[in-house]
């Protein structure tokens, strides 16, 4: 069972910036992947940032040049730095992390953070 423990969010103007931190209870070099997702009110779900164990980073069309997703080793944890916030990057981010065991994926997630974009 990994726990994830998020920090950071919060309410900042267009254009501020933020910076979100996912600690989790397993060595993050262990999990397969780690990453940030976001749900906006009346929204799905949709994926923010990942990062592979092997160190490969992806990201969300919307939010590539403004977000940047980094992780320490030795604390075993994720953060993900917003830059240029907009009002619709208004969601509550949930930190995610993903285990991969024979041929099954498991995913665990944060208990979510609010994020706020407005003036």
């Amino acid at each position: 069972q990994v726990q994830l423990v998020e920090s950071g969010g919060g309410l900042v103007q267009p254009g501020g910036s933020l910076r979100l931190s996912c600690a989790t209870s397993e060595s993050i070099l262990s999990l397969y992947s780690m990453g940030w997702y976001r749900q906006a009110s009346g929204k799905q779900r949709e994926s923010v940032a990942s990062m592979t164990s092997s160190g490969r980073t992806s990201y969300a069309d919307s939010v590539k040049g403004r977000f940047t997703i980094s992780r320490d080793n030795v604390k075993n944890t994720v953060s993900l730095q917003m830059n240029s916030l907009k009002p619709e990057d208004t969601a509550v981010y949930l930190c995610n992390a993903r285990t991969l065991g024979g041929y099954t994926y498991r995913d665990y997630w944060g208990q979510g953070t609010q994020v706020t974009v407005s003036s």
